[in-house]
């Protein structure tokens, strides 16, 4: 059975999270085998990723990465991608590799 799972970007400049990106495909196969997938393309998926914006407060400035990393440690960081999953229409708890642009670098494992 097809599953779709998301390559997403997390874009980090300053050290704020400023942008998000995201592919999607639809596979089969075990969560390892998806995963492994997901990693293989961060690089060559990046330029052809679609932009989501990156949340804000109420004066505009973007959310610190150390705020993002204590969501993430929380497992909210699933919050902040609601318009990813629902513009590729993805089921609850998606399968999904996330991999962060540090000042234009890609630090993909």
């Amino acid at each position: 059975m097809n599953e779709v799972i998301l390559n997403i970007y997390l874009i980090i400049n300053d050290g704020n999270v400023v942008e998000f990106r995201a592919v999607a495909y639809e596979r089969e196969g075990g969560d390892d085998r998806k995963m492994e997938f997901l990693k293989t393309k961060a690089v060559e998926d990046f330029e052809k990723a679609y932009h989501f914006s990156a949340p804000t407060d109420k004066n505009g400035k973007y959310m610190p990465y150390k705020k993002f990393a204590r969501l993430e440690s929380r497992g909210k960081q699933f919050e902040l991608f609601e318009e990813i999953f629902r513009n590729f229409n993805v089921p609850q708890n998606p399968l999904i590799c996330v991999t962060p642009v540090l000042d234009g670098k890609i630090l993909a494992g």
